[in-house]
């Protein structure tokens, strides 16, 4: 086996670190505004088309970068060191806009890969968070396409978007559907925008859909075809919050690491305590085995040599164990640096509460690990292997 980076990985990981170097500057800007300026997002988005990496989830015969998923997480592992989330300012299209018909895909997903639109994907509701089957949300059959009716929560980047990707139980089947719907379209309103303990470069508002009408022309991917693509989405997405976290924490821990070998107390380094050489150790430890596992599980999506239920549970294994790792990993970065560490204007502080989140979206660590324990009870421990271990 080679672990080794192609030149083709580790050109992409250089050109996301020189991306994230640039972003950087406008982390202190976000954090003191709750935000960017327009002038910014203006130029993060120059920026990123002339890195190449906008729509790297996408193919490049329509305009993406096209890269495999382990070429996404090489990307994503750099973006990751970015406080205020602006990673989210580098593009990539729902996964779902890949069921785009020809005629969707000139509308939504080509402006959205050239970066003229943005879209959002509304799917948590109150009653509905790790239980998507409890949509409550209905698009109802009416003479000219259907009437959307209901109410969603936490939907990122829904104060920058244009557009909406709205799952909703639709006609008398109740069959989970996702629909394109605009945003400025009658009946959509954003009802609040909740302040989370994380400072994001965009912001989670809350949306109520009141007699929104869209035509047959508005579903994607197929009338009851909801549920499964969002759960393919679920798979890539997980493995990419694996990646931005393991990033995170690498920052956190170079950052850590400088201030213990520069910070004199008692007449020496505070690197040369023991106590202070654990938590280094165990943050490099931590980051090590997480990066290793994120690699192996996008290469075996890459390849496709893996089913499908597997892979799902090894992303889950993935993001829930990378997850909780980084959150460890800054934590002992913060007490590394004492007082300071506790200031906002050190990005290890900003790390901290950006971290927190990770183990919730996308499905809560409780929810990785039920989808962990239900593959190992119905199929067995080779969720465990390698492509074409035996046993």
């Amino acid at each position: 086996m080679d672990f080794r980076l192609t030149p083709r990985q580790a050109e992409l990981k250089a050109q996301a670190r020189r991306l994230a170097d640039f972003m950087e500057r406008y982390e202190a800007e976000c954090e003191e505004n709750n935000g960017l300026p327009v002038s910014a997002h203006e130029s993060v988005r120059d920026a990123v088309l002339d890195s190449g990496l906008q729509a790297i989830n996408m193919p490049a015969e329509w305009g993406g970068a096209g890269l495999t998923i382990l070429e996404q997480a090489v990307v994503q592992e750099e973006l990751g060191r970015l406080t205020g989330a602006l990673w989210d300012m580098v593009w990539r299209p729902a996964n779902a806009l890949r069921f785009c018909t020809p005629q969707q895909r000139e509308r939504y997903l080509i402006p959205v890969i050239k970066g003229e639109r943005r879209d959002c994907y509304a799917v948590t509701e109150p009653g509905a968070g790790s239980d998507p089957q409890s949509v409550a949300t209905t698009a109802t059959r009416v003479a000219d396409g259907w009437r959307i009716d209901g109410e969603k929560w936490f939907v990122t980047m829904g104060d920058h978007a244009d557009f909406i990707i709205v799952l909703a139980a639709a006609g008398e089947e109740k069959a989970p559907t996702l629909f394109l719907v605009d945003k400025e379209a009658p009946g959509v309103e954003m009802k609040r925008v909740p302040r989370f303990m994380h400072t994001f470069v965009y912001e989670h508002p809350e949306f109520t859909f009141t007699d929104v009408r869209v035509t047959d022309d508005a579903i994607l991917g197929g009338l009851g075809q909801g549920y499964d693509i969002t759960r393919s989405w679920f798979t890539e997405e997980r493995l990419m919050i694996a990646a931005r976290t393991i990033g995170a924490a690498e920052r956190a821990l170079e950052s850590a690491r400088d201030w213990a070998v520069g910070r004199e107390q008692f007449g020496r380094p505070i690197a040369e305590f023991q106590l202070v050489q654990g938590m280094l150790a165990d943050c490099a430890v931590d980051i090590a085995v997480n990066r290793a596992y994120t690699h192996q599980v996008a290469w075996e999506v890459t390849e496709g040599t893996t089913d499908r239920k597997t892979l799902h549970a090894k992303a889950a294994m993935a993001k829930l164990a990378a997850s909780e790792a980084s959150g460890r990993v800054v934590d002992r970065c913060v007490q590394i640096f004492g007082g300071r560490g506790y200031d906002r204007s050190y990005p290890v502080e900003r790390l901290y509460r950006e971290l927190r989140v990770d183990r919730i979206w996308e499905g809560t660590s409780e929810i990785q690990r039920l989808i962990i324990a239900g593959e190992l009870t119905k199929r067995g421990t080779g969720v465990l292997n390698l492509p074409g271990a035996v046993g």
